[in-house]
């Protein structure tokens, strides 16, 4: 099979490139731009993208999807490479990830994830494709340095084509980071390059680390600290001011679960709506974290197609709708 898709792999770049060559996530000072225009990176959380049956049925399926995201206000899709985790998530399984343990990659799973980029460029969506897990990591699937090192080259170069695709080495993590950064840098110069390093309130790496990274993606403060719709923009003003560049609330305080961070007391959609507001204000960006995957297949809270479906719940829909009609309020 790896045989097989050795061959086709050169066909299947050229027909991805066509798509993808227009479609460019790039950086001015503190702002994102999308070919070489001002870009309103707006994202949610759709770490199962890769593994999920509906998502991927068919072109016009994921093409459909993507419509209804763009009707709300999405642009930005937060992907993960590792979807491995023994935590019960929607669409989890030993083999939904990239990487095989001695750093190979699996080709049917960078086949859907190319498919993915190439729909995504062609529809005008930007995915941060996660590469690694703290979820993973803590129950022990994980690759050793070199393995990851490899693992991290490889996909760089398959995903040279695609310039709509950022990198997000951790989500809540750091371990050799700064040297997988320096792979995908030797691999691919222009990439664009970031880490969440920590838990939430947890906004910087080392110096090293934060250095090298082209943007910053912070898990901001969440209840259990105070009001995370006064704490976010702050945290991500500051980071802006100190380092530059542009920031993301990546993966801020959401409703539902206590579970995984989660919150310990009721919330509403307006906090979220508060919280981006703000946090746009400042000159940052946000990615909507929601619970619509977290309790499993079957739950009240999850989708039946596992999808984060804008319109599947009333209180998601409330933030949605803003998102969706964000111009009105959010001027930069």
């Amino acid at each position: 099979m790896q045989h097989l898709f050795r061959l086709l792999f050169p066909f299947l770049l050229i027909a991805s490139v066509h798509a993808s060559a227009q479609t460019r996530i790039g950086i001015d000072r503190t702002r994102f731009t999308l070919d070489s225009k001002p870009f309103e990176y707006t994202g949610v959380s759709f770490f199962n993208a890769i593994y999920n049956a509906e998502f991927n049925r068919s072109e016009e399926a994921r093409r459909a999807f993507l419509a209804k995201f763009r009707r709300y206000g999405i642009n930005v899709l937060r992907v993960w490479a590792q979807w491995d985790s023994p935590l019960g998530f929607v669409d989890t399984c030993p083999t939904c990830t990239l990487y095989v343990a001695d750093g190979t990659l699996r080709p049917e799973r960078l086949r859907t994830l190319h498919s993915i980029l190439a729909t995504s460029a062609a529809e005008g969506f930007v995915v941060e494709l996660t590469l690694f897990s703290h979820e993973s990591w803590g129950a022990n699937i994980r690759l050793t340095d070199p393995d990851m090192e490899r693992a991290v080259g490889r996909l760089a170069e398959s995903l040279r084509p695609f310039r709509n695709v950022t990198f997000q080495i951790w989500n809540e993590f750091s371990h050799h980071t700064v040297p997988l950064a320096r792979v995908i840098r030797k691999v691919d110069p222009e990439r664009l390059i970031t880490s969440s390093p920590g838990f939430a309130g947890v906004l910087q790496a080392g110096w090293e680390e934060t250095m090298l990274m082209d943007y910053l993606t912070p898990h901001t403060s969440r209840q259990n600290s105070g009001r995370p719709w006064e704490m976010a923009p702050a945290e991500i003003a500051y980071l802006i001011a100190k380092f530059g560049k542009p920031v993301v609330d990546d993966e801020p305080a959401r409703n539902g679960t206590s579970n995984f961070g989660g919150p310990g007391e009721v919330t509403h959609p307006e906090d979220h709506i508060l919280q981006i507001w703000d946090v746009r204000r400042q000159g940052g960006y946000v990615t909507y974290h929601h619970d619509m995957f977290q309790t499993g297949a079957g739950s009240k809270a999850v989708p039946a197609s596992g999808i984060p479906d804008p319109e599947f719940s009333a209180y998601h829909r409330v933030v949605f709708e803003f998102l969706g009609r964000r111009s009105r309020y959010l001027r930069r």
